[in-house]
């Protein structure tokens, strides 16, 4: 089960990532993620990235990933120079969002983006690539979405974790169906079960 909130106060904008693996009454494994950061003429720029992770019978393992417009610090304590557009583990998909909202020629088969992306323990550009055109039987009901996956690289780390998206343009192009993969047998599938809510507007 996963569940994805968007705020966003002005400038400023958190994303909020809850995700739990097992029974709701007691979860093999549970990940808090929150990307907290500002919006601007290139989309998200994030500032800071903390995650929690629960596993029964141990106490939460907290990490950290702090941004500013010159440093990204990892959560080892090590830093590296800012790339241009970096993202976090959270705010990537909404920047894909965002991507493909103000680019919608982007979001084709055969296309690709490049996102640099700060990982709790390596930073790094990743590629994404828009490999087909699907349509996914949800609870919602049927949606043609696009298919975007990470290229992988031969330098990645064993185990690293990867995500495929699948993104709805009659729904904003949010992400519909995301799909966690640490290694061949071990991974996470998730699918929307419920249309995305709003805010009503202020006033």
């Amino acid at each position: 089960n996963a569940r994805v909130q968007w705020v966003r106060l002005g400038a400023r904008y958190q994303v909020h990532m809850d995700v739990a693996v097992g029974p709701s009454f007691a979860p093999l494994m549970s990940r808090n993620m929150t990307s907290d950061g500002e919006l601007g003429e290139a989309g998200l720029t994030p500032r800071r990235y903390d995650e929690a992770t629960k596993l029964p019978f141990q106490s939460p393992r907290r990490v950290s990933v702090q941004f500013t417009p010159e440093s990204v610090t990892l959560a080892n304590g090590s830093t590296r120079a800012a790339m241009a557009g970096v993202q976090d583990t959270a705010s990537q998909f909404v920047q894909m969002t965002w991507l493909f909202t103000t680019q919608p020629d982007l979001l084709r088969v055969g296309n690709s983006i490049s996102l640099p992306l700060a990982l709790p323990r390596r930073m790094d550009r990743w590629t994404y690539e828009v490999v087909a055109e699907q349509r996914l039987y949800t609870p919602v009901g049927e949606l043609d979405t696009f298919h975007v996956k990470p290229r992988r690289g031969e330098d990645r780390p064993r185990g690293e974790l990867s995500a495929e998206v699948w993104f709805a343009p009659s729904l904003q192009n949010l992400p519909v169906r995301i799909r966690i993969q640490q290694d061949a047998d071990t991974y996470i599938d998730l699918m929307m079960d419920a249309a995305p809510l709003q805010a009503a507007p202020e006033g």
